[in-house]
């Protein structure tokens, strides 16, 4: 099953989006206010120029009302403002005359219009507009304009005043521009944003999956590569992959282990059943009075104590490896291993004085170990030898010390063992071709060198012999 994006508010892929688009809006409506803003001020600027232009020249003129008509200067004044249609509804400029107490008075001849004397009452107090150097906004008849107004020398007021609708319609024309072409932009951002993310937030998807299959059991599935994919990505593909090659080590490994468990209580619960079964069968004898010799007597006793012996060594077998598998510490200290190997070889020459014994051991040689541990290495690998092999078989006991690591020798020349046997001899309870002993010995010696931070090497063939190996460092 694949996992794609839910279409929801709480998806990564709108969340995205959204951020998006509400980003590249503020953007839009910042831009457009500044750009309308900026319109309009220059736009404003251009009709307040013109009107202070004008008002500069009338009040600078030094006029009168009676000098108005004889000078050249308003002609400007009598082309632009006074030739006033009363049916024209907007007019772009409008000039009004007022006296003194703010009544509308009569221009060049030309009586007051309706426009002109609405004009004229909307500028309430024409003593403060003429004092003022910035135009003013007024309505007049419900349309907008900028106004100001100059004194002349003889007390009266003239009104002047230009459209600002123009500048208006412009600023809503702009505006509603800006905002048809910013709802596309929003509508195309949020399209390729939603394509993009879905693109690299394929590998989220994959990684979605992939857990899934694991958590439904498949732990060989990993996350695939994305050509799609970012550094970020990559790098969370990287060690997500390497969590789950853990995972599967780790679940391989109970399994395995498990696995050994069962078989290992299976195994010793086989070897102690068979002893066990020996001295109940002889008990039962004695206890029905079967037994009626003395010398029947005296060979049911034997038996029992040798089986009670062989159940006594594999239990402290079995209470070994336990050991070996907590990890126990170790009493290490200077040994001297050649001391050992030398020993280990007068055992042997004791216990079977016709063996031929040869060993490599000569001065000292001391390492930094548990001494019992070793000793216990050793008399493993010799009684393997002793075990396995004829008594005539010569066996050879050697030490040495090369390229930083200690090597710990004992190989014999008996019948050897086969490549499925040479696998299998480290497991517990395994006896080639069925041999004595409790398969237990091996184990043994390749959990105490690991104890000791070193490893053991087997060479074998038919025919040629065993030869065990144990590397140790030479300081652990």
């Amino acid at each position: 099953m694949r996992f794609g994006c839910k279409r929801g508010i709480h998806s990564l892929r709108v969340q995205l989006t959204l951020a998006n688009v509400v980003l590249l809006f503020l953007g839009i409506v910042a831009a457009t206010a500044v750009s309308v803003m900026g319109m309009r001020y220059y736009l404003l600027d251009q009709i307040d120029s013109e009107l202070a232009k004008t008002r500069d020249s009338l009040g600078g003129s030094q006029l009168t009302m009676e000098m108005i008509d004889g000078l050249s200067e308003l002609a400007i004044v009598r082309e632009r403002f006074l030739q006033q249609d009363d049916e024209q509804a907007r007019p772009d400029q409008i000039l009004a005359v007022v006296d003194g107490r703010g009544d509308t008075v009569s221009l060049a001849g030309f009586t007051p219009s309706d426009v002109q004397k609405d004009f004229a009452s909307a500028v309430a107090d024409p003593r403060a507009l003429a004092a003022d150097a910035e135009p003013h906004d007024i309505r007049v008849r419900g349309d907008a304009y900028r106004a100001t107004a100059t004194r002349l020398t003889d007390g009266t007021y003239i009104l002047l005043a230009t459209s600002t609708e123009a500048v208006h319609r412009g600023v809503a024309k702009a505006i509603r521009l800006d905002l048809a072409i910013g709802t596309l932009l929003l509508a195309l951002l949020a399209c390729l944003t939603m394509v993009s993310v879905g693109r690299r937030m394929r590998p989220l998807e994959d990684m979605v999956e992939t857990s899934s299959a694991i958590a439904e059991g498949d732990l060989t599935r990993r996350v695939p590569s994305s050509r799609e994919a970012t550094l970020e990505v990559e790098q969370l593909r990287g060690a997500l992959n390497s969590m789950l090659q853990q995972v599967e080590s780790a679940y391989r490994t109970r399994e395995r282990s498990a696995s050994q468990l069962r078989r290992f209580v299976a195994d010793a619960s086989h070897e102690l059943r068979t002893p066990l079964s020996a001295i109940r069968g002889y008990l039962q004898l004695y206890d029905k009075g079967m037994l009626r010799e003395e010398a029947e007597r005296k060979r049911a006793w034997a038996r029992v104590m040798a089986e009670t012996d062989r159940m006594g060594r594999l239990v402290d077998e079995l209470l070994t490896l336990a050991r070996l598998d907590q990890q126990p510490e170790l009493r290490f200290r200077n040994v001297d291993l050649s001391r050992l190997v030398r020993d280990a070889a007068e055992d042997l020459r004791m216990q079977q004085p016709e063996r031929p014994v040869s060993v490599g051991a000569d001065g000292a040689l001391l390492v930094h170990a548990d001494e019992s541990g070793l000793r216990q290495v050793l008399g493993n690998l010799v009684g393997n030898v002793r075990t396995h092999t004829p008594a005539d078989v010569p066996v050879r006991l050697g030490v040495e010390r090369a390229d930083g690591v200690v090597r710990l020798s004992v190989a014999d020349e008996g019948p050897g063992l086969c490549e499925e046997d040479a696998a299998r001899i480290f497991d517990r309870f395994f006896r080639a071709g069925g041999g004595a002993g409790s398969g237990l010995g091996m184990a043994i010696v390749q959990g105490v060198v690991q104890a000791h931070g070193g490893r053991v090497a087997i060479r074998t063939a038919p025919g040629e012999g065993v030869a065990v190996t144990v590397i140790l460092p030479a300081r652990t």
